[in-house]
């Protein structure tokens, strides 16, 4: 009986270090070489709002977080300086067309009169003439400049997507160039997981992915859109002379480079918080029909 028991006692612990070489195996493959990361996060475009012109701001259209459609005005700048400078710009091209309404008649009966006219009065007013063309054609330059002015006062959006971080009020000075604030493009939103370049081998355009967000526990399908085709290589920089500058410090342990791999959302959860910045935990499956080395 005891020859029996021993018997069992061995071969149940061989099965138990079967079963444990068994899953520290399958815990080894998918920490080292499945393809998944916790580091990735959820992204969108965004277009920073910035007007074409300076002024003192009129009139704000939007509040935070607000959602805007493609060309709606978001908000708009004091166009009376605009209007005055393009009244001015009318009224000069006013004035230069009766000088050259006036110059063409000189110029034309001074050709009309033939030898009775010198051929120095003949050029003289020619070139008159196409002076006058010449400050038309600047001072039509100065409208169209003047009525662009204006039309920039009003600031549309470019995009459709929700306003963020906005803290203009009215009577703000506005300058040109300067972002007021920031429009994300909602239908842009998705996932770029960072992967350790040792599992890329894993990952092709085209794979299913799954994709969790921290704090919710609801998976989202999506799959791999496209893998980035470079990154910033940190231990390089340029010298005076243009040439490779290699950092000669290396260190025993090396780290993996992590590359960007994005991935579009195919479905997604009833009342998913899909917020840009959030962090996601994103795993693709392999493709088992995938017959590539």
């Amino acid at each position: 009986m005891t020859f029996y028991k021993q018997v069992v006692r061995r071969l149940f612990t061989l099965l138990v270090i079967a079963a444990a070489a068994t899953v520290s195996f399958h815990l080894w493959r998918y920490y080292t070489r499945t393809p998944w990361t916790r580091d990735a996060r959820v992204r969108a475009d965004v277009a920073t709002i910035a007007p074409d012109v300076s002024g003192l701001v009129d009139t704000v259209n939007v509040h935070d977080n607000q959602f805007v459609s493609k060309g709606d005005v978001l908000f708009t700048i004091d166009r009376r300086r605009f209007e005055i400078a393009r009244s001015r710009a009318i009224a000069a091209i006013q004035q230069i067309d009766a000088e050259i309404l006036l110059a063409r008649r000189e110029n034309g009966r001074n050709q009309r009169l033939g030898n009775l006219v010198s051929d120095e009065a003949r050029e003289e007013s020619q070139t008159k003439l196409d002076q006058e063309m010449a400050a038309r054609s600047q001072a039509q330059a100065v409208l169209d400049e003047a009525e662009l002015n204006l039309d920039r006062s009003v600031v549309t959006t470019p995009i459709s997507g929700i306003v963020t971080n906005i803290e203009l009020q009215p009577g703000d000075y506005a300058t040109t160039g300067r972002p007021e604030f920031a429009v994300l493009a909602t239908d842009s939103l998705r996932v770029e997981g960072y992967f350790e370049e040792t599992k890329l081998r894993g990952i092709h355009p085209g794979d299913q992915a799954r994709i969790s967000l921290m704090g919710d526990d609801r998976v989202i399908s999506g799959h791999v859109e496209s893998i980035a085709i470079g990154v910033e290589d940190r231990d390089r920089a340029s010298s005076a002379r243009f040439l490779a500058n290699i950092n000669p410090t290396f260190n025993w342990v090396r780290l993996a480079q992590r590359i960007p791999v994005r991935i579009k959302l195919d479905q997604l959860p009833r009342d998913t918080a899909l917020i840009s910045g959030r962090t996601a935990t994103v795993e693709v499956l392999p493709d088992k029909a995938d017959s590539r080395p």
